[in-house]
């Protein structure tokens, strides 16, 4: 009988393109995943590899994180962040250069119709409820997951007001428990952030968020132990501004490597004897 297992990817702005390099090392050790969670931007990592569930699928999300840059994200600079604010609008950024990441990272229009069942965890900003969607339309999922409150717009879906899924579920390894999943992985980079790096009011607000949600995911990981197999992948330390998403290439190809290694010194599935151009760059 296969082991059958499931990846669960985390929210974490920036850091998403850890768990790129994370996913790199985990496909290489052919570990695949049979279910995919995700947060914020774990769902959107989730949603393209739910997509393309193969070495090759995840070498092209990969080939996205090396070249995004914080233009792309937020797009239109401070006079329109300035903008809003003077409006008193709800949020700084449109989310418009988020919609067109979500694009290309996966073409599919519906979660029902993606290779992998996934589940994307959001907010609903006028209950607090936690709701999480296994079908429904990409983008607007997506974007609504990753709708970091005051940051990006809420999204109005299924007649709720939605925001950031990290709000009530940061690390959602709750939703990856089942019956039939032998193996859980965590691609946990939420709150990674050195706290000399807090240089704004965001920042705060951001991190107050991030200890918040880590409590949470210290009590879902306690109930879990002991019903499954959790493998927690090794993280790299960002030294960049939260919201700073230049320079990916480099914290994709560290988390590579310490996951290679993780994965190796506990003698997970071994990698096939053909060495990988990734391997061969990184060694």
């Amino acid at each position: 009988m296969s082991t059958k297992r499931a990846f669960v990817l985390s929210g974490g702005a920036n850091m998403g393109c850890a768990q790129v390099g994370m996913l790199l090392a985990l496909f290489e050790h052919n570990i695949t995943p049979d279910l995919v969670v995700g947060t914020s931007v774990g769902a959107l990592n989730a949603a393209a590899v739910a997509t393309n569930p193969t070495l090759e699928g995840v070498q092209e999300l990969a080939n996205l994180w090396r070249e995004l840059t914080s233009s792309d994200i937020f797009p239109g600079g401070n006079l329109s962040r300035a903008w809003n604010i003077a409006k008193r609008g709800t949020y700084l950024v449109e989310n418009t250069g988020l919609a067109k990441v979500i694009e290309k990272a996966t073409p599919t229009r519906d979660l029902s119709d993606l290779q992998l069942p996934i589940r994307v965890v959001t907010c609903d900003l006028k209950t607090g409820e936690e709701i999480v969607f296994y079908r429904g339309p990409i983008k607007e999922v997506l974007l609504a997951s990753a709708a970091l409150p005051g940051v990006f717009p809420p999204m109005n879906l299924d007649g709720r007001v939605l925001v950031d899924g990290g709000v009530v579920d940061a690390v959602p390894i709750w939703h990856a428990l089942s019956d039939d999943i032998d193996e859980i992985y965590v691609l946990n980079v939420s709150g990674g952030g050195l706290l000399k790096n807090l240089k704004s009011p965001l920042d705060v607000m951001t991190r107050a968020f991030s200890i918040s949600r880590n409590l949470r995911f210290d009590v879902e990981l306690r109930n879990a132990q002991g019903k499954t197999k959790i493998y927690q992948l090794p993280r790299p330390t960002d030294r960049r501004d939260m919201y700073d998403f230049n320079d990916s290439a480099l914290l994709l190809d560290e988390a590579y490597k310490l996951t290679f290694a993780y994965l190796d010194e506990n003698r997970l599935p071994v990698p096939e004897k053909k060495i990988s151009l990734w391997k061969s760059i990184f060694k």
